[in-house]
């Protein structure tokens, strides 16, 4: 079941012809991890939200409250009978009317709920090997630090990966630095100093990015910087790992000839695992 607007209906319900979601990706969305009926990072995922809707000029209904965000969810998960542990994936889109100019700026939302195997962020020693995807560029501009629904360049790179038998991809900006992955903030460790691309690079603001470099500053020892990353600081990286919401941490065992260990993602993993 998914909750459209505070009424639970059937997941295979269909938007309308009109949906400017479907026509002109006019939408931003969202997505959480519940585990045990608590929404993790809760507020920050809301002023996340705020703030996305807030840049592509839509109207922020009154009841959009943290505290109605959170019933609408933790019911949507308890409904789907995953409370336990879900991942959730919080749509709102402008409603129907208009073309490039839409009539309104008032707007409905979608929830999806689905069940997740684990509570705890778990780690893998799987090979797990990238490359770049070149066919598109991230601009560095506002619009690419918030999830909106149009996600080409993902989906696009997300083939390529598949194509050439990879299991993500890195994408660039336009300048053709390395901003994130297909699915997540990226981190590199190069001796003492662990790298993140900064927000003005062009990189999602992620939720966990966020959580991460808060946990990663109290490692004594560790530098943590927020810095540009060229191709060419790939191969001198110790180690590169992907983050989420969802999986956590994600190292990365190879790109092209170079192999990276992966002592620090696990030390980061468990550090994660002790804020549920």
């Amino acid at each position: 079941m998914i909750n459209c607007n505070g009424t639970f209906l059937p997941s295979d319900v269909c938007l309308t012809a009109s949906n400017r979601g479907f026509l002109y990706g006019d939408g931003v969305f969202e997505t959480l991890k519940v585990v045990n009926n608590k929404i993790l990072f809760l507020e920050d995922h809301y002023f996340r939200l705020m703030a996305s809707m807030r840049i592509v000029r839509m109207q922020i209904p009154a009841n959009f409250t943290l505290e109605y965000l959170e019933e609408q969810i933790l019911s949507t998960a308890t409904t789907n009978n995953c409370d336990a542990s879900a991942r959730i994936r919080f749509t709102v889109y402008r409603n129907d009317g208009g073309f490039y100019t839409p009539e309104t700026r008032t707007v409905s939302y979608i929830i999806q709920a689905s069940p997740l195997n684990a509570t705890k962020y778990s780690f893998t020693d799987a090979s797990y090997e990238v490359d770049l995807y070149k066919d598109f560029f991230i601009p560095k501009q506002l619009l690419s630090t918030i999830k909106t629904t149009n996600k080409m360049i993902n989906i696009t790179g997300s083939i390529f990966a598949q194509e050439n038998d990879l299991q993500n991809c890195l994408l660039l900006n336009n300048e053709k630095n390395v901003v994130e992955a297909l699915n997540g903030n990226l981190f590199m460790l190069l001796g003492n100093k662990l790298l993140t691309p900064p927000i003005e690079d062009g990189c999602l603001n992620g939720i966990l990015r966020k959580q991460l470099l808060a946990v990663a500053k109290k490692i004594e020892g560790l530098d943590v910087v927020e810095a540009s990353i060229s191709p060419f600081d790939l191969q001198k990286a110790d180690e590169l790992f992907i983050t989420n919401i969802v999986v956590g941490i994600q190292p990365i065992t190879q790109y092209r000839k170079k192999t990276y260990t992966t002592e620090l993602a696990k030390e980061l993993l468990q550090k994660l695992n002790e804020l549920i």
